[in-house]
């Protein structure tokens, strides 16, 4: 390879020789189809064409000589049966001269000029015969068959002629026939040697190009790796063999980097392993501290848990044992006023209407109560329900505050939905009669909707009642607390905080729309994950 080649890539260097090797064997495959070619149309025409015409020429001969003869026999025999090989000739003429003329033989060729002149003597050979062999003709005179024989002479030249032309021709095309085989032979042998010749360019090419490149690189390679790493890598040749030892070298060098950074690491990590050490020291130690840390948080959490569900069952218990002296303490009550009436000063039955009256406040009381410290303590089983078909049992159990506030309670679409049924209904039924309850001087007008936010479905419940200031929008969710005297609105202060227990119950939470132009509760349940779902 020349200096200027040195640095060509492999594939540039293959693809120059393979282009020069693909242009030499082009050129040979055209030549070679052109001698093909050539050598089937000179076997086709001499087969097909100049062997027939020879063949039909010779059965002209044949048919016309046969024709002589038998005009000949029966002149000298005067016998009928004498002129069949005339008839025949006729006929044999006939088809031997259609059989030319469908070989080539055309008006203007050599071989219809030659055609033409044999029928020309033909027929003035055959206009001389036909008289004397007329039926009835009388016997032939010497000079017609003297005249006869000068005639058939004429006649035997031109198909002399005309078979000579004939053997011209073939001659002409068994040398075209030879002429074509040996270019075709030829080009087999330039094939041949194209292709020796384009292994020898490989082989020489490759080896010189690529094998001796890539040895002296891994003689080098294996120098660096047996025993001097500081033996610089240096390749040559090709583009890519060159990038490779410039690769190598500079994979060397990391290594040497490398090494030595491994070596300064090596010092670092033996005293970080000491300040370790001593650090997985302390370590221990403040994990042992952790984990009595975490008994003692453990034990707190399992009394806290033990105290709560003393605390629940406290809450159960005490609701629900106290409803006989109170249920006892109303009736008595109830009793004395009905016995006594009339019989008290205005006072005593003022105060027994105040015992009364405290009592059954006391008994709803019990019951909310008794209501709060039932969610999740004995879970039911949820079921898919129609959140709209609840809202109709919560504005069927409101009937009479609907009636007597005179309002108006309107829901939008609403989802199926995985609850306890009974405690969805209660979340409903408290958010609708709060509605109904704190109204302001219009009849109230309640409004139920549901939309999808991602994975929950949001309930709203808005009303244009008297409204909640946004700095109570938590106190209104704690047990006991009110906003208002039991003298302006009735209550036991549990609805709303029985509301946040049975939503979250069920996964979701509740909370007041502070930024909403009407009074808005908001709560959010999981939405159905099974087929079907909006």
């Amino acid at each position: 390879m020349s200096g200027d080649a040195r640095g060509w890539p492999i594939r540039r260097r293959l693809a120059i020789l393979a282009a020069v090797e693909a242009v030499l064997l082009v050129g040979a495959l055209i030549a070679g189809g052109i001698a093909l070619h050539d050598l089937t149309e000179a076997r086709t025409r001499l087969l097909d064409v100049i062997a027939p015409q020879r063949l039909a020429a010779t059965q002209l001969s044949t048919a016309l000589l046969n024709q002589e003869s038998g005009v000949r026999g029966y002149q000298l025999g005067r016998q009928p049966e004498f002129l069949v090989p005339y008839t025949d000739g006729v006929r044999a003429q006939a088809d031997a001269v259609t059989q030319l003329r469908q070989l080539g033989a055309a008006p203007g060729t050599r071989i219809g000029d030659d055609l033409a002149a044999v029928l020309r003597a033909a027929g003035a050979w055959q206009a001389a015969a036909a008289p004397t062999v007329a039926p009835g003709a009388p016997p032939v005179t010497a000079a017609e068959v003297e005249r006869g024989r000068a005639l058939f002479v004429d006649v035997r030249k031109a198909l002399d002629t005309q078979l000579d032309h004939l053997a011209a021709i073939r001659d002409a095309g068994r040398a075209d026939l030879d002429a074509a085989a040996k270019f075709l032979n030829a080009m087999f042998v330039v094939i041949g040697g194209l292709v020796l010749l384009l292994f020898a360019m490989l082989f020489v090419g490759l080896r010189r190009v690529i094998t001796r490149p890539i040895l002296r690189l891994a003689g080098e390679v294996r120098q660096v790796a047996d025993a001097d790493i500081h033996h610089p890598v240096h390749g040559s040749g090709p583009r890519e063999i060159a990038q490779l030892g410039a690769d190598v070298e500079a994979m060397r060098q990391r290594i040497l980097d490398e090494v030595a950074e491994l070596e300064r690491a090596h010092a670092l990590l033996d005293r970080r392993t000491r300040e370790a050490e001593e650090s997985n020291a302390m370590l221990d130690r403040r994990t042992r501290e952790a984990e009595e840390s975490n008994a003692m948080l453990d034990r707190r959490t399992r009394e806290l848990e033990r105290s709560n569900a003393d605390l629940e069952q406290f809450a159960y218990v005490a609701s629900h044992d106290l409803q006989e002296p109170l249920r006892k303490v109303a009736s008595f009550c109830q009793l004395l006023q009905r016995r006594y009436q009339g019989l008290l000063d205005e006072r005593g039955e003022q105060y027994i209407e105040y015992a009364v009256d405290g009592a059954k406040r006391m008994q709803v009381l019990i019951n909310d109560l008794l209501a709060f410290s039932r969610v999740g303590r004995k879970p039911g089983e949820q079921v898919v329900a129609d959140a709209g078909a609840l809202v109709d049992d919560a504005l069927a159990n409101l009937e009479v505050a609907l009636s007597l506030s005179g309002g108006k309670v309107t829901r939008g679409e609403l989802p199926e939905v995985r609850v306890e049924p009974a405690l969805m209904t209660a979340v409903f039924q408290n958010l609708i009669g709060n509605a109904l309850k704190f109204k302001g001087e219009t009849p109230p007008e309640v409004r139920v909707t549901a939309e999808r936010d991602g994975g929950d479905w949001v309930f709203s419940v808005a009303d244009n009642g008297i409204g909640i200031d946004a700095e109570y929008a938590e106190r209104v969710f704690a047990l006991f607390q009110r906003l208002h005297t039991r003298s302006a609105y009735p209550g036991t202060g549990i609805g709303l905080a029985l509301c946040r227990r049975i939503v979250e119950h069920h996964g979701g939470r509740i909370w007041l729309d502070t930024e909403a132009a009407d009074t808005t509760f908001r709560f959010t349940l999981p939405a159905r994950e099974d087929k079907g779902t909006a």
